[in-house]
């Protein structure tokens, strides 16, 4: 697919919504699509695990999803950012944790059909706890969790975040 126009309709300090239209390369006559796309650099999401092999979750509310959640603390690549910083940064602001190894378990669309974002799940371990320094608008309480706490969550849909299971789904298999 070639695309033929972008035009931007919408901005905030989040994303942007651009109206994309392309075509088919090979020429193939009234193959044509148009789709309103969400526009995002990208995200990091951290998954802590400590010395115990308990992970680390972060409980926010959600407006979209109308409620609070339980999931992996991630935030989003600010511009210039390298995702890894991105990591790190977020990790320290959300939960006041640094960590000292870092290794990728992932990269993947969560929602290829409306939206660009591209996340990146890391692992965090060989933890140092410090102070939290969340944004103005983040209301957050962070928790360890055992495995079984998690799977339990899971089994009984309690766990709904997508970056999160998809990064505690990763890593636990691969134990």
């Amino acid at each position: 697919m070639k695309l033929t126009s972008s035009n931007e309709v919408y901005r905030c300090k989040l994303f942007w919504i651009t109206e994309d239209e392309a075509e088919d390369e090979d020429g193939a006559e009234g193959f044509h699509i148009k789709r309103s796309v969400v526009r995002h650099r990208g995200s990091a999401v951290m998954l802590a695990v400590d010395e115990k092999d308990r992970v680390l979750l972060v409980q926010q509310f959600r407006l979209p999803a109308g409620k609070k959640l339980w999931e992996l603390p991630a935030g989003k690549v600010d511009e210039g950012e390298v995702v890894l910083e991105t990591a790190k940064r977020e990790l320290r602001e959300e939960t006041g944790y640094s960590a000292k190894n870092w290794t990728k378990l992932v990269s993947y669309f969560p929602s290829p059909g409306y939206v660009e974002e591209y996340m990146t799940i890391f692992l965090a371990t060989d933890l140092t706890e410090g102070e939290p320094e969340p944004m103005d608008d983040e209301r957050i309480e962070k928790r360890w969790f055992a495995r079984y706490e998690i799977d339990d969550m899971i089994r009984s849909g309690e766990m709904e975040d997508g970056k999160t299971l998809t990064g505690y789904l990763l890593w636990s298999r691969s134990r």
